[in-house]
């Protein structure tokens, strides 16, 4: 989807004119108009404004061009799963599970590698298969570089 067609779904979905997205975002509804026919998109400061009014990620506006990882355990983020920081913005570089409130939850690779082998085994993927596979890819990740 691109960032025309979310930004008209996201206003239509909360039963907004154009005009009211306008006021709210501080633009003109010619603006809106714009960035809904695809003409323009949003500049950085318009994308935080729209992202924390409508509660998605600057990712999801911009038609999710990337599949967003969490830089801390390497899970695939969606906008339920991303992390806030403490003034409500999306932090598109971690889940909601290693970052909250502006803290890590996760102090050493050890400490979250533990977690989540004691959590992610099953009987179709042993223990030893977690842990090898969490050991390969979290050393890997921003957080711990």
């Amino acid at each position: 989807m691109e960032t025309k067609d979310v930004i008209l779904e996201l206003r239509t979905k909360k039963g907004l004119s154009q005009d009211e997205l306008a006021d709210i975002i501080h633009v003109t509804r010619q603006a809106v108009s714009r960035w809904e026919n695809g003409d323009t998109i949003p500049n950085t400061e318009t994308l935080k404004l729209l992202s924390n009014y409508f509660d998605v990620s600057i990712n999801t506006l911009l038609g999710s061009p990337q599949q967003l990882i969490c830089q801390c355990c390497g899970m695939p983020l969606e906008d339920a799963t991303i992390s806030k920081e403490p003034n409500g913005e999306f932090n598109e570089e971690y889940c909601k599970w290693c970052y909250s409130d502006g803290e890590f939850k996760y102090t050493s690779k050890e400490q979250l590698i533990d977690f989540c082998v004691e959590h992610m085994a099953n009987e179709d993927w042993p223990a030893e298969q977690v842990r090898a596979h969490m050991e390969a890819v979290v050393p890997k990740l921003k957080h711990w570089n």
